[in-house]
């Protein structure tokens, strides 16, 4: 199916997940489109808020005009894929412009945090699809164990780089450095 159809299919998706309860999303993996609940944690919510607030601090010298957002979706109709990361690096202008989507070759660096429910789309489907779609930094946080992930290099489709951390280090990202000593684990008191 080409990228157009399964793009309009994923917004008749878009429009029927409004009209039900709780927070859906709509990507566009290697299967097609695909609506799926989302219910992040506080502590999920935490550790995007920490990672963004520390990125935009540090892409005011490394990039400026640059910032770390959540929300908006990123596509690449060219391999046909289209995903909503917990967070991005990309050009602030972007938001200004017409559109659902961020174009993928503006954003320079993705951040998930694992969700406990569907570790396999962080460390499986976008693991595969960021570096398809040229992203030249992946950092996959897993409350779950208290482990980092850094992928960098794409090369062929695929990250010729992977670096692990776990949590209270300081973590290299690219040119950034995230600080993860707040970060807190799922179900842990006090961590």
């Amino acid at each position: 199916m080409d990228y157009a159809k399964m793009r309009a299919i994923a917004e008749e998706l878009g429009a029927y997940a409004e009209q039900l309860e709780g927070a859906w999303s709509v990507e566009i993996g290697p299967s097609g489109p695909i609506l799926a609940m989302m219910c992040p944690s506080k502590r999920h919510e935490g550790t995007v808020r920490r990672i963004c607030m520390q990125l935009d601090e540090q892409l005011r010298t490394t990039h400026p005009g640059h910032i770390c957002a959540s929300g908006p979706e990123i596509e690449h109709p060219a391999i046909g894929r289209m995903r909503l990361p917990d967070a991005m690096v990309i050009p602030e202008a972007v938001l200004d412009e017409e559109g659902l989507a961020v174009d993928a070759t503006q954003v320079l660096a993705v951040v998930e945090i694992v969700s406990p429910s569907n570790p396999t789309n962080d460390y499986i489907e976008k693991l595969a699809d960021y570096p398809a779609m040229g992203i030249a930094h992946y950092l996959i946080v897993d409350p779950r164990t208290g482990t980092i992930e850094v992928h960098s290099d794409p090369c062929k489709g695929r990250y010729a780089r992977k670096d692990s951390y776990i949590y209270g280090d300081s973590v290299p990202f690219g040119p950034w450095t995230v600080e993860t000593s707040a970060f807190r684990r799922y179900g842990k008191a006090g961590n």
